[in-house]
């Protein structure tokens, strides 16, 4: 088997994300991918890339070459193309890109069941879409989450957790129901949030948007993304986000029923200040690196876990 750091990757699916990895990674070893619009792989051809509309002549050279399979389409997407590289490229590595963990990871074990996986998440991205928007620089300092299970292969944990910092991130390990909990908490639940309020700030007059700053632009940012995008995402990730869903109304509730009968808010509005403060004590700090964790020794995984819940990531 190759070297990691050589080993060839074969990004299927070049919009913001993967075609970010592409850009990130082509130089520094093979790398190849597909897109069923011919027209974002003219776009990427003329740029350089070594890129394909030709799902099945891909998947032909992926299997050649022993290279990592990264899918990066949108989860509604991920049937057929998994279908594809059981039949067509069945013996290698494959991982993602996707922001739900659970949802692919029962696609792949319905539809190419010894598949050899491990996930991942790249915690990165903006509100724009498609070739033209991909950067090299989008993973740079970026957490990127990678499954973490107990039955993980470590070697080819290894291989995707080499692939996450050769694009420039940390990498932080998790169980998928444990990312799939994190994300709703912190990027899906923000996007119905952002909806609901760019939807009562435009209220009934353009007034309200005239005079908005910093507060709605910040708030409302994510709000930006295509429609078809953020329901690819929110809806596969459903029971989370039903339960973050159910707390935020909860909380709101109480919010207006105070604010109703006693005219303060003042529990939301401390509870949510404190909460930005610890956010903003590890985001500004020194990132502080899992240690004493030897990958493929007995019980490394369980410890990269724990670590990781204490907001220490893998560097290496």
């Amino acid at each position: 088997m190759p070297a990691a750091s050589s080993r060839s990757v074969c990004v299927l699916g070049l919009g913001l994300i993967g075609g970010s990895l592409l850009r990130r990674l082509a130089g520094t070893r093979p790398a190849f991918g597909y897109n069923r619009s011919a027209a974002t792989v003219d776009a990427a051809a003329a740029d350089g890339y070594d890129v394909s509309n030709d799902l099945l002549q891909t998947l032909a050279r992926a299997q050649a070459e022993d290279a990592v399979i990264v899918l990066a389409t949108p989860v509604t997407a991920l049937a057929s193309i998994i279908d594809a590289v059981a039949e067509h490229a069945p013996a290698c590595l494959v991982t993602d890109v996707v922001s739900v963990k659970e949802e692919v990871a029962r696609i792949i074990a319905d539809r190419h069941p010894h598949a050899r996986y491990v996930g991942g998440h790249p915690m990165a991205g903006t509100v724009h879409s498609g070739w033209d928007a991909t950067d090299p620089a989008l993973f740079t300092n970026a957490m990127w989450m990678v499954t973490t299970h107990d039955d993980t292969d470590s070697g080819d944990w290894l291989t995707v957790a080499e692939i996450a910092r050769a694009a420039g991130s940390y990498v932080v390990p998790a169980a998928n129901d444990a990312h799939d909990r994190a994300a709703a908490a912190i990027s899906h639940n923000p996007h119905l949030t952002a909806a609901v309020t760019a939807a009562v700030g435009a209220g009934e007059s353009r007034l309200p948007l005239r005079l908005a700053a910093g507060s709605f632009r910040d708030g409302t940012r994510v709000a930006a993304t295509p429609p078809e995008l953020q329901r690819a995402m929110l809806e596969a990730n459903a029971v989370s986000l039903l339960n973050t869903l159910s707390e935020t109304i909860d909380r709101l509730v109480a919010a207006r029923d105070r604010l109703r009968e006693h005219g303060d808010v003042a529990a939301v509005v401390e509870a949510g200040h404190r909460a930005r403060l610890a956010y903003e004590e590890i985001a500004s700090g020194d990132v502080e690196p899992i240690v004493g964790v030897t990958i493929g020794e007995a019980g490394w995984a369980q410890e990269l876990r724990r670590q990781a819940h204490q907001a220490r990531v893998w560097i290496g």
